[in-house]
């Protein structure tokens, strides 16, 4: 009998969750950044091994938080707790604990489900500063496991895989065999554009701009390809505001005579054609809403979710602004 079930990927903001989950399920489901907080929703996205199926569950860094936006984040990561088969915690093992890490600590103290402490970016420490990490790391929490992983190489990440698959219930398959993530297209492109815009404004805009699809026109979009195929059939066409609080932020997106925004916007567009596997059109604009992050109506649009439930199965593959799941195979 196969395993599966639910596996939680939670930490502080910058532990490196996301580029972790990316080199588990082999493929690009959630943007990467070296800014803390990037992560804004939760995220499903599945792994089969030969023993079974991980359904990851991907949180946004657990931290203080100041606005509506940022209690909405913490809200959906601790409450991912209460919802999966096994919790994993991810630790920047480069850096020294914390308040902060004491604080995620103890948010696990009542936690009953089995706990697994994955201790990342382990090719930035000597094995002589990791062992001590170890030992006190077992202070924190009664940890089913301790594994020592790098995000950037893969080491020691198969190992977290099959320690994460031994806590998981014995039964089916939950998902499909060639579903990966959860995440609608419509937020596949948003998240796409954001992650640019946090590369290009390093650190001018840390944390103040959100993105929104205003329109996702996939009527030119030809049908899904075949094996092998690539892009060139058909055209999907995309409307996009990216939102800044303040009109001196505006300036900054749209750069010298526009530099900025077309260089953010044909980076998307590049990796929107590889990911769709067809021709993009995209339209960029920059607004000024200086609440968006008290905002519940901007909050739902980016997708921040004001309650969290554990993923249901799977329907058809996601589309424009309809959850479900991107299939593997579209990947090519």
């Amino acid at each position: 009998m196969s395993r599966a079930g639910f596996a939680s990927l939670i930490g502080r903001p910058n532990a490196g969750k996301s580029t972790l989950l990316n080199r588990m399920v082999g493929t690009k489901v959630a943007i990467v950044s070296d800014k803390p907080q990037t992560t804004r929703n939760r995220i499903v996205a599945v792994k089969n091994l030969p023993g079974g199926q991980l359904v990851f569950v991907d949180t946004p860094g657990i931290h203080r938080p100041l606005h509506r936006l940022n209690v909405r984040m913490v809200d959906a990561a601790v409450e991912t707790l209460r919802e999966v088969d096994v919790v994993t915690l991810i630790f920047d093992a480069s850096t020294k604990p914390g308040n902060g890490d004491e604080y995620v600590s103890n948010l696990l103290t009542n936690v009953k489900t089995p706990v697994v402490l994955a201790l990342n970016k382990i090719d930035l420490v000597g094995k002589a500063g990791l062992l001590p990490l170890m030992e006190q790391a077992q202070k924190w929490h009664d940890f089913a496991a301790i594994v020592p992983v790098s995000a950037a190489t893969g080491d020691g990440v198969d190992r977290l895989e099959q320690v994460l698959l031994e806590h998981l219930p014995e039964q089916e398959p939950i998902y499909p065999e060639d579903f990966l993530t959860d995440q609608p297209e419509r937020t596949l492109v948003a998240e796409i554009v954001r992650e640019k815009v946090l590369h290009h404004t390093r650190n001018e805009l840390p944390f103040s701009t959100a993105v929104i699809v205003d329109q996702f026109d996939e009527s030119e979009r030809a049908p899904e390809p075949g094996p092998g195929s690539r892009s060139g059939q058909g055209m999907l066409r995309l409307y996009c505001t990216i939102y800044v609080e303040t009109e001196s932020q505006k300036p900054i997106i749209i750069g010298r005579g526009g530099s900025m925004i077309k260089k953010i916007g044909t980076e998307a567009r590049i990796e929107m054609e590889e990911f769709f596997e067809t021709k993009v059109y995209l339209d960029l604009r920059v607004k000024v809403d200086p609440d968006w992050r008290n905002n519940d109506r901007t909050l739902d649009e980016i997708g921040v979710p004001r309650t969290v439930r554990k993923p249901a199965k799977p329907g058809r593959p996601g589309s424009a602004g309809k959850p479900g799941g991107r299939r593997t195979s579209t990947r090519g």
